[in-house]
Parts: structure tokens; sequence; C-alpha cells
């Protein structure tokens, strides 16, 4: 039997995930895989995330890779992942989420009130930074780049008092005892699909074996985040927090837009009940939210667009029941 060949960027969060991906494929289904390292733009350039273009920098590498043929499935942070569909690709499953929390790793096990006054705290994300300048606008942001091991290693050597990561990826890697705060989803809330992955295939094929790490609540519970950033047509340079969860038959959706100074935010929360169309209540629920965001003004305080006009398909143009 051919290998199942699943592509990754090299980082070694990158690696960890996609070979627990592999894994839990092999434990399931028996199937042989081929992990294939792909090396993306935003690996090679060191500049700050959004000047990079936007999520879809860590993205487009593999997609290539997937549509020439060079890989059977791709593994990608959700997060990292634009919202727009990609022609000629979908995505072939969702595996359950890890904790979608972001975490501070701070010196001396501080946790984030307790950080003194100018205390230096790094993160990339224009989100993060908003949400840290709402709640300490004392202390001094410093844009960062690097792996998860340089961030902290930054922390350890003085040159900053702490970083903001995400827990999920600490996780990953087995470091999240270097987290000294971790922050609630209702205060804090974190990027949309923060802590999911996502396995995307060409549109053609059919790969049972996916079947077996599928997880449709955490599926149902990302597709509505991102169709809050699609509706506000916002990416990563965008102050945008969204929350959702399934409860029972019930979808849960919060999702609030900051001022990049922290000075402002605008939040929105709703819920649904899931009665068979899991993909079409998230997509019109995050259109939902997002509509309400922008009548509240939320376009006036941060860098989004207005929403395109959309049909009854999803925000991404994935549907749950595209399964392999």
């Amino acid at each position: 039997m051919t290998p199942l060949r699943i592509a990754t960027r090299g980082s070694a969060l990158a690696r960890a995930q996609t070979e627990a991906v592999a894994a839990s494929i092999v434990e399931a289904s028996g199937l042989e895989v081929e992990i294939v390292v792909i090396q993306s733009e935003g690996d090679r350039i060191k500049d700050s995330l959004s000047s990079l273009g936007g999520t879809g920098v860590f993205a487009s590498a593999l997609r290539e890779a997937l549509l020439a043929d060079e890989c059977d499935v791709v593994v990608h942070s959700l997060k990292d992942l634009p919202t727009q569909p990609y022609p000629g690709l979908r995505i072939g499953a969702v595996p359950i989420r890890e904790d979608p929390r972001d975490a501070l790793c701070a010196r001396d096990g501080l946790s984030l009130d307790e950080l003194p006054p100018g205390a230096r705290v790094g993160t990339g994300s224009p989100r993060r930074i908003a949400q840290l300048r709402a709640v300490r606008p004392d202390l001094e942001i410093v844009d960062i780049r690097g792996n998860i091991d340089t961030r902290l290693g930054r922390v350890e050597s003085g040159d900053l008092d702490a970083v903001v990561l995400a827990a999920a990826g600490l996780s990953r890697l087995g470091r999240l005892d270097s987290a000294s705060d971790l922050f609630p989803l209702d205060l804090w809330p974190t990027a949309p699909g923060q802590g999911a992955l996502a396995i995307e295939i060409r549109e053609g094929d059919s790969i049972p074996e996916l079947l077996s790490i599928e997880h449709p609540p955490t599926r149902t519970a990302v597709f509505a985040e991102r169709a809050v950033l699609a509706a506000l047509e916002a990416g990563c340079a965008a102050p945008v927090g969204a929350t959702a969860v399934v409860d029972d038959d019930e979808l849960l959706l919060a999702a609030t837009v900051y001022a990049p100074s922290g000075a402002e935010e605008i939040g929105c929360s709703r819920s649904a009940q899931l009665l068979g169309d899991d993909a079409l209540v998230a997509s019109l629920l995050g259109q939902a939210v997002a509509q309400q965001l922008l009548e509240d003004g939320a376009g006036e305080i941060a860098p989004i667009g207005v929403p395109a006009p959309t049909d009854s398909a999803p925000s991404d143009g994935v549907w749950p029941g595209d399964r392999p």
C-alpha cells in the first residue's frame, strides 16, 4: 500500500502537531504514513507577521505542494489558514481542539497582574497587543518573531519580562510548564481557530482514513469563529478575538473587535440551535455576530472591512459533510 504523504512546515511546532496527526491516523487505521517537510516564506522571512501579508504566508507553500502532488494531505494550524476558499482544495478533517487559550510566560512565574510597571512583554499579534494595552497600558509591548523556544529564550535571558503564546503550542511541544498565567476565554478571546488543526486535501480526493481523526464539534465551533472573521473581512492584522463552543445541541459564539490602541472594544455574543446542518448554522451565526459588531461601530475602531454578500455556504466554502 502506498504511504499517505503528509506535508508540514519545518518548524518544531508544525512537525510536532503533524507527527501527532500522523500517529493518530496510524493508530486508528493502520495506514502507513510519510511526513514531507515544506519550507514556507513565513519560515524564511523574519519580519513581523502583519507586514508579511497575513496568515496565508504560512499556508501557501503547503497548498502549492499539495496541488503539485508532492503530498496527499497537509496539516495547518487553523488560525493560520485564510478564510477564503482555495481553488482545488478542501478541509478533509478537523481533529479535536487543544486548549484555545493564550498563555503568559513570565519570569519568576509572575501573572499578568503581578508584572511590574513598564515590564517588557513580547508578542507579534495585533490582537494580543490590543488586549495587553487594554488591561495593562503601562507595559512596553515588544514586537517579536521566532519559534516558541526562541521566544521563551528571550524571557530566560532577561531581554523580556514575558511573552504571550498559545497554550496549545506550548502543550504540543511539552512546554506548558513555562506558562505562568492562562487567560480565561470570556475575558480574553483568542484568534479564530486557535488550538485547532485543519487537514487539507485536494477537492477530488477521497481519503477515508481521515474520518478517524475528525471531531465534528470542533469543526462546527471553529467554522463559526472563522465565519466572523470572513464576514468582517479581517485578517491577521485586525485585532479580532472569537470563541465558539458546542454545548449539546447549541452553538455558542462570542466575538470582540479591539481598537489597536486597546482603548476601545466592541463585543457580541449569540447562540443558535444545531438542528442537522451544523455548517449552515455555524456560517449564519458567525455572519450575524459580525453584522452586529459592524452595526455597533467595530469598523470605526479597527482596520476591518465591510462584509460582502454571501450565500448559504460556509464562510470558507467547506461543509462538514465534505468528508473523505
